[in-house]
């Protein structure tokens, strides 16, 4: 055994998660991702179902793609990513009650219209679609309408903060483009105001830019106030999505509060868990949301969520971190994942399958899109909840699942 390997070895078997991560950028891990046995796996708490026909103040309840959790007054807040189809675009406030022995129930309070600047509601996509829009800066895609994919509370001023993942259709004349946006609404869902999107990640009607509905699906804030938003998917640019036999390169964001971009990185996505069956049925593989980690400034929970024809859903959770990754936000194409500047480096913290979902009451893991801290246990242990979007589907439903993290 060489001695980067015996070093590896001994802090798989002594070390916590931040000396495998620190242990592992030392001995200069980049480009690939570290796949780690952790020293203590999140410990799974408890899980729900919550029903498909719930409402909340006359909205339905669902498609729920992002969660965060307000530790002032202990709610929660829900966002759907319906595009104002079955209701108009909203998100949710939630009391939850989840504690070391479980989850105890899930009341979905009032629902919070999400509005524009002057009050209207957003269109629904079919009416949006069916004009063209080919300029992403104009008016037409400003008051389009909107995707809704991640949610967090500003902790500094109780605003809700949420992004949209624009729109791309470019059918011979007929042009629609729409950038992914971050935006910014009062607590009661008035957008007041939106941060600018960097131009790397603007929509384009040639092959370049963010590929239709792979894009701003993750938001967090950091320890120091910035903003990180996270692609689901690469750029065309940057490749090929995932298959069976090989990832993919996503960018992570950085800006400030007010969208000045401070730095931008490449995250390695993993390849398809499985090949789909028949061959061309649908798969996917990709970035379902961030969660910045408080106690460890640079390092982000990553939900790699994936679905293949034939085989179902497989969620990973995975720690990364930008420490020693290289700023790519000058660089406008990564040539493959073989030849890509140095990468976040990152390791698996846990792979749903391997828990015991059984004893919650769930035979199988949905479509996870949305992770959130939750309340501190007496045991000084986090909670970390999950959340999964039914897309409405007969055939899926809205899990809640909570875990407990050293």
């Amino acid at each position: 055994m060489s001695a980067g390997c015996a070093l590896i070895y001994a802090m798989l078997v002594k070390n916590s998660v931040r000396g495998i991560v620190a242990g592992l950028l030392a001995l200069g891990v980049t480009a690939t991702p570290a796949h780690a046995e952790q020293s203590s796996e999140p410990r799974l708490l408890g899980a729900t179902v919550i029903p498909s026909d719930l409402t909340a103040d006359g909205t339905l309840v669902g498609s729920l793609s992002g969660i965060d959790y307000d530790a002032a007054s202990g709610e929660y807040l829900l966002v759907t990513d319906d595009r104002s189809e079955q209701d108009p675009a909203r998100f949710f406030r939630a009391e939850i009650d989840v504690d070391a022995s479980g989850v105890h129930g899930v009341d979905v309070t009032t629902a919070h219209l999400l509005r524009q600047p002057n009050g209207a509601t957003y269109p629904n996509r079919d009416d949006f679609v069916s004009e063209p829009c080919p300029d992403p800066r104009a008016a037409c895609a400003r008051n389009g309408s909107v995707d809704p994919e991640s949610i967090r509370l500003d902790p500094r001023t109780g605003d809700v903060w949420w992004t949209t993942e624009g729109e791309r259709v470019v059918n011979g004349d007929h042009v629609v483009l729409q950038n992914p946006q971050v935006r910014v609404s009062d607590p009661d869902g008035t957008t007041v105001r939106a941060l600018p999107t960097p131009r790397t990640l603007h929509m384009s009607a040639s092959e370049t830019g963010p590929r239709r509905n792979l894009t701003f699906e993750g938001l967090t804030f950091t320890p120091n106030g910035r903003v990180v938003t996270a692609m689901e998917g690469p750029l065309y640019q940057d490749g090929p999505v995932p298959t069976a036999d090989e990832g993919a390169v996503v960018r992570f964001t950085v800006t400030t509060r007010h969208g000045t971009q401070l730095a931008q990185y490449g995250y390695p996505l993993e390849p398809l868990f499985a090949a789909p069956e028949p061959a061309d049925g649908t798969a996917d593989q990709g970035v379902s949301e961030i969660l910045a980690d408080p106690e460890q400034p640079g390092s982000y929970i990553v939900v790699e969520r994936a679905y293949v024809a034939g085989s179902g859903n497989k969620v990973r959770l995975y720690r990364a971190t930008t420490a020693r990754a290289t700023d790519i936000s000058g660089v406008p194409a990564i040539p493959g994942m073989d030849r890509a500047p140095r990468l976040m480096a990152k390791e698996l913290l846990v792979d749903l399958d391997d828990l015991d979902l059984a004893a919650a009451g769930l035979d199988h893991v949905d479509n996870i899109e949305g992770v959130t801290w939750g309340p501190e246990l007496e045991s000084g242990e986090r909670t970390l909840l999950l959340i999964s979007d039914d897309n409405f589907s007969e055939s899926q439903e809205t899990q809640l699942i909570a875990l407990a993290v050293d």
